[in-house]
C-alpha cells in the first residue's frame, strides 16, 4: 500500500464509514469537491447538509450537484457550521470540515477558532458511536495557525475512551502543508 495524500486519506476514511442512508454533514462546502462525493456515498436515501457562510461557495456547490444530478441527495445552508445543531436533528455518520479559506476566492473569509470548535462539539453530539469527523487542516494564511493550535488543543482534551483523535500528516513537506485531524466517536460522550 503507498501512503495516501491528505485528500485521499479523508476521502478514504469517509468511505470507510459512510453508508447508503446516512445522514452527513459537509461543514465547509466550499466548491462543492466533498459535497459532492458526500452525496455518491449516501445514496438516494441519504442526506448531506452542507454548510458555508459565502454566497459564492453556496453557488459553486449548488451548480455541481446540479451538473451530478445530486441535488436532491443534499441541503446546502448559507450559514455557519457553529450554527449546525439548528439545521441538523438527527444522528448523523460523518462529518468533514476544510479549514482555511475558498480556494480560488480572496482570503479575508477564513475559518475562525471560535466557529470551528463549537461546530465541533455539535457535531460530535450529533455522531453517531462509530462515526467519524474529518477536519482537513490548511494552515498557510494569516489567521491559520491560531485556527491549526485551538482544534489540536481542544481535541487533545477529548476523552480517550469515547474519541479516538488521529493526526496524519507528511512531516517532511515545506509551505505548511495541510494534515488531518480524524476524531471517531467510540461512546457517547
Amino acid at each position: 500500500m503507498k501512503l495516501k495524500r491528505v485528500l485521499q486519506y479523508a476521502q478514504f476514511l469517509l468511505q470507510d464509514t459512510v453508508e447508503a442512508g446516512d445522514i452527513v454533514v459537509d461543514a465547509t462546502a466550499g466548491n462543492g469537491y466533498d459535497t459532492t462525493f458526500l452525496a455518491q456515498l449516501v445514496g438516494e436515501n441519504g442526506h448531506v447538509f452542507a454548510f458555508d457562510v459565502q454566497k459564492q461557495a453556496v453557488e459553486s456547490t449548488q451548480n455541481r450537484l446540479q451538473v451530478e444530478g445530486l441535488s436532491k441527495r443534499v441541503s446546502v445552508i448559507l450559514d455557519g457550521h457553529e450554527n449546525v445543531d439548528q439545521y441538523v436533528k438527527e444522528t448523523i455518520s460523518a462529518a468533514i470540515f476544510n479549514l482555511g479559506y475558498l480556494p480560488g476566492s480572496e482570503h479575508e473569509v477564513i475559518t475562525k477558532p471560535n466557529t470551528t470548535l463549537k461546530a465541533i462539539e455539535s457535531l460530535l453530539s450529533l455522531l453517531k458511536v462509530g462515526g467519524i469527523i474529518v477536519l482537513v487542516i490548511y494552515y498557510g494564511h494569516e489567521g491559520g495557525k491560531e485556527e491549526r493550535d485551538q482544534v489540536i488543543e481542544y481535541v487533545s482534551h477529548l476523552p480517550q475512551k469515547k474519541v479516538h483523535a488521529l493526526r496524519y500528516e507528511f512531516i517532511n513537506q515545506k509551505n505548511d502543508p495541510p494534515f488531518i485531524i480524524a476524531l471517531e466517536k467510540m461512546k457517547e460522550l
